[in-house]
């Protein structure tokens, strides 16, 4: 087990699983989404997460994935893999793969089982970081895994685990448990990433969160963001972010955001086909019509100096 604390803070981009038009792994497209995202800003990358549609991935998939992106960012940019698992071996294998192929850390949900209880979450994390030397970052996301981890828990499970001291935030409201997280941590220091899209990124940091970790499509927005934030100049922060609201908004709606994500980074030159693996859905022209429209305003807001399309 990791008995010291590694700091993530920033932004870390969950980045997208690209596909061919055929819906096969798309290797270059995926270099291509990793270069992006580091330009852009992104502090680390986040793969196989769950909006990098790791369910319907096969299982030779996820190490061909992981390797392409551990490779292509070839050190600038720490890698974290996601290795949720519904039983705890399966979990540990995942996780000592992920190290193999070079991972930094790993991202872990509780796993899915009838009446989970707080003891067996607990249990099944101290397992993997007794198996496993990486830090851990604890992803509570109750939709997923049908388990909602309440601030007390999560401040356990930092205290008694201490690989296991971030958290993926995705469990609203985000900016009310962030705060409630860090006053029943006291003084284990624990870091919070916000998800969500972004949607809330400015309240999670008022409330003690340390940045993002999401699959925005400009995670160069994010980053603005968080320059002006650590900066200490927290009115610029705003600014930047209520702006950019209206596109995060609607890029995280619930169905088709993975959807309007691949169709965003297609016309950025990133993916070749922006291509969701069935059965994700496929965009209608009114909801094409009205990407075009939030897109224009949004770059209007600055003149597109911090937007391109």
């Amino acid at each position: 087990m990791i008995r010291y604390f590694m700091a993530f803070e920033g932004v870390y981009s969950i980045i997208p699983t690209a596909f061919t038009d055929s819906g096969d792994l798309d290797p270059a497209s995926q270099r291509t989404v990793v270069q992006l995202f580091i330009d852009k800003g992104a502090n680390g990358l986040t793969a196989l997460g769950v909006t990098g549609e790791v369910a319907r991935l096969e299982e030779r998939e996820r190490a061909e994935i992981l390797q392409v992106v551990v490779d292509e960012a070839n050190g600038r940019v720490p890698i974290i893999a996601g290795t949720s698992a519904e039983g705890t071996r399966t979990c540990i294998s995942y996780t000592r793969q992920a190290k193999a192929l070079g991972a930094a850390a790993v991202m872990v949900s509780p796993p899915r089982m009838p009446k989970l209880n707080s003891a067996a979450v607990v249990n099944h994390y101290k397992a993997l970081a007794d198996a496993v030397d990486l830090p851990i970052i604890v992803q509570d996301y109750p939709p997923i895994t049908g388990f909602a981890m309440e601030p007390s828990l999560l401040a356990r499970i930092a205290k008694e685990i201490p690989s296991a001291r971030t958290i993926k935030l995705e469990d609203p409201p985000t900016p009310f448990k962030t705060a409630r997280i860090l006053e029943a941590a006291g003084d284990t220091k624990v870091q919070i990433f916000g998800g969500l899209g972004g949607v809330f990124l400015l309240e999670e940091l008022i409330s003690g969160a340390t940045g993002a970790m999401t699959g925005f499509a400009f995670p160069e927005i994010l980053a603005r963001i968080m320059k002006h934030w650590n900066a200490g100049e927290k009115e610029a922060a705003a600014d930047v972010f209520y702006r950019a609201v209206p596109l995060m908004r609607f890029e995280f709606q619930e169905g088709i955001g993975m959807a309007i994500r691949k169709e965003v980074l297609r016309r950025r030159g990133v993916v070749a086909d922006p291509i969701v693996r069935a059965p994700g859905a496929k965009l209608d022209a009114n909801t094409l019509a009205a990407l075009d429209r939030v897109l224009r305003w949004t770059a209007r807001q600055e003149g597109a100096s911090w937007i391109s399309v």
